[in-house]
């Protein structure tokens, strides 16, 4: 129960930094100077986290050399993950984007619980899960695609196929750095360490990339004299939880699980702040039958847990 609830509310945290980060984006003009501010908050966060709980933030060399070098990565899967988002929405729209890495999420998912890829908990694959991974994918079309299937018309091309393929890939890199981070929180017995070495290893490969693509440091100053609102900075504590909860989570319940228990958190809470115009978002109905579709998702979920 706990951990089902944990998994809700993380995804509904990113929910909220994905409105957050929107803000923060249209102030700065610059989604890879938006992200560093994101990934730089969440950094500072985590760190003051520790600090205060009286953890250190010191990884001895002993534990570098015998950590096998792959699970450092995480931090810079999740830049891979958000540039690949910012090239998919021009060209694929916001509900292929949308739908793309989620596909990717769950199938990656699914596959290191049953192989036990990345030193994540193996559980075998059988019919209940099968059904209820099925179900999944069920209430995600009917929550995410059936309301746009005008604009799912108008992108079929077959030319964008490779988009929709890079897309699948990047939501298999989001599951994947989630078994990542999980292990390494368990080896440094710490969910707040490995999360920190995640958001400070990808902070530092968008210093790198704005460094490379903008050349400029001014935005920020510049956005806060515009009457950009303090809250917009915010986003990055919001990715931290996300985060630190799915370091948690993955030795308890395994990856697959995770990712789709938090991905019921992250489309019902992107329902709401639609239905309400959270955050500055602009207002959108929501449809009955979208409501219907998380309540296939959560019961696919079940099905899941109980395979």
């Amino acid at each position: 129960m706990f951990a089902g609830l944990l998994g809700i509310f993380i995804g509904g945290g990113q929910a909220l930094q994905t409105a957050v980060n929107s803000r923060l984006r249209g102030y700065l003009g610059s989604p890879f100077y938006a992200s560093l501010i994101s990934f730089s908050g969440g950094t500072l966060c985590l760190a003051l986290v520790a600090l205060l709980s009286g953890q250190s933030l010191w990884i001895s060399a002993t534990t570098w050399a015998n950590t096998p070098f792959w699970l450092w990565i995480g931090g810079s899967l999740g830049v891979i993950v958000l540039t690949s988002n910012i090239l998919l929405f021009p060209r694929l729209g916001s509900m292929q984007t949308a739908l793309m890495p989620i596909l990717g999420q769950v199938l990656m998912g699914v596959l290191i619980d049953h192989l036990g890829w990345f030193g994540a908990p193996q559980q075998s694959f059988g019919l209940t899960r099968l059904g209820g991974v099925i179900l999944v994918l069920a209430g995600i079309f009917i929550t995410v695609v059936l309301p746009n299937l005008r604009q799912a018309k108008n992108t079929v091309a077959s030319g964008l196929w490779g988009w929709r393929v890079l897309g699948v890939l990047a939501g298999g890199l989001s599951a994947t750095q989630t078994a990542m981070n999980g292990t390494l929180g368990r080896l440094l017995d710490s969910a707040i360490l490995a999360a920190f070495v995640s958001f400070f290893l990808g902070a530092l490969c968008l210093i790198l990339l704005v460094a490379l693509k903008e050349g400029r440091w001014q935005r920020l100053p510049q956005a806060f004299q515009a009457g950009m609102p303090i809250w917009c900075i915010g986003g990055g504590c919001l990715g931290a939880f996300f985060i630190t909860g799915s370091v948690i989570l993955v030795p308890l319940i395994g990856t697959g699980l995770t990712v789709l228990v938090s991905l019921l958190g992250l489309i019902g809470g992107s329902l709401l702040i639609d239905q309400f115009g959270l955050l500055g978002s602009p207002r959108k109905r929501i449809h009955a039958v979208q409501w219907l579709g998380l309540f296939i998702l959560l019961g696919g979920i079940a099905l899941v847990r109980l395979g």
